[in-house]
């Protein structure tokens, strides 16, 4: 973390941030003061590279150029090279920092970020389905599906919280219903099965897929995640129905075998691009039932609360407090 850079009357606005994912790259000026301001989306397809669509921004809103930068990527950050894990795009941390001008950019998982955000959201920015209260100093849990599956953490220290990135998306896929097992036997034709292989926009696609196959039908090879989304909650086709209730029934397996590895009992947040969209269809679907149905643990999860972060853009909001 680096100290916050101090405005000036030429320069209200020091800090960029930045939520790169494997769709969309947004951006936004950050206050020294923490508030956010400026923000607009680019598609990430529309640019060569990070750099080009930072600076593309950049010429558009800030007369002044930022002294400090702090970006959330979809991937893992693992040294100074980056490579986007559902994106073309591979950038050298430094170079990005000289390019853009900036003293110092501080890059992190994208998850992580959202992480950051959690302590700082209001009670605008999420809804509870389900649970009960959190207990204070507890680890906190959090995913969500987008382009790909994001899976991080935050855990209590004693000066406050670290944020854990991990690419727990990427863990094999669990099965709880005989049916479950069937759609992951056909994806498993293509390979090792993940959670993200099911949990995002193409995971829809592929589950509508798998489902069609095992119900002798010929799928809709054009559909789109959102295409799916939309006929299901739209009651215009029932194997789009299905892959949309088996994809809530699958994340609240992932989401409360998360929680009981973290022992998460400061409670579970959904974030992504998907989950916020379905509004009271979530609310309604099998996914907090699943996320309790634990056997001798049913009890323990059934305590546990989950949100989806409703904020629009919660990443900015973990990265204002890091830039």
């Amino acid at each position: 973390m680096t100290a916050a850079a101090e405005p000036s009357r030429d320069n209200p606005w020091p800090g960029l941030i930045a939520d790169i994912g494997g769709t969309h790259a947004r951006f936004a000026l950050c206050g020294a003061d923490g508030t956010v301001g400026k923000p607009l989306v680019l598609a990430c397809h529309d640019f060569p590279d990070l750099t080009r669509a930072a600076q593309d921004y950049l010429t558009q809103v800030a007369p002044a150029r930022p002294r400090r930068g702090a970006f959330a990527v979809a991937s893992p950050v693992l040294g100074d090279v980056i490579r986007m894990t559902n994106h073309p795009w591979t950038f050298a941390i430094d170079s990005v920092r000289r390019d853009l001008g900036l003293d110092d950019l501080n890059v992190l998982n994208d998850f992580a970020a959202i992480a950051h955000a959690v302590p700082y959201l209001q009670p605008a920015d999420q809804v509870q389905v389900g649970g009960g209260a959190t207990v204070a100093g507890t680890p906190v849990a959090v995913l969500g599906p987008g382009t790909g599956l994001g899976v991080s953490a935050l855990i209590p220290v004693a000066d406050g919280w670290v944020a854990v990135a991990t690419e727990g998306g990427h863990a094999t896929l669990a099965a709880a219903t005989a049916r479950e097992d069937a759609v992951i036997a056909v994806l498993r034709r293509d390979g090792h099965v993940s959670a993200e292989d099911t949990l995002s926009g193409g995971g829809l696609v592929n589950l509508y897929r798998a489902l069609s196959e095992l119900e002798s039908e010929t799928p809709d090879g054009s559909l789109a995640p959102h295409d799916v989304t939309e006929r299901a909650l739209a009651g215009m086709c029932p194997r789009c129905a299905e892959a949309l209730e088996m994809f809530c029934a699958m994340l609240g397996t992932t989401a409360s075998n998360l929680a009981l590895s973290l022992g998460a009992r400061g409670g579970v947040y959904i974030a992504g691009g998907i989950v916020p969209r379905l509004g009271d269809a979530f609310q309604m679907s099998g996914f907090r039932r699943r996320f309790e149905d634990k056997g001798r643990f049913s009890d323990y999860l059934a305590a546990i609360p989950t949100f989806v972060i409703t904020h629009p853009l919660p990443a900015f909001v973990g990265l204002a407090h890091l830039v």
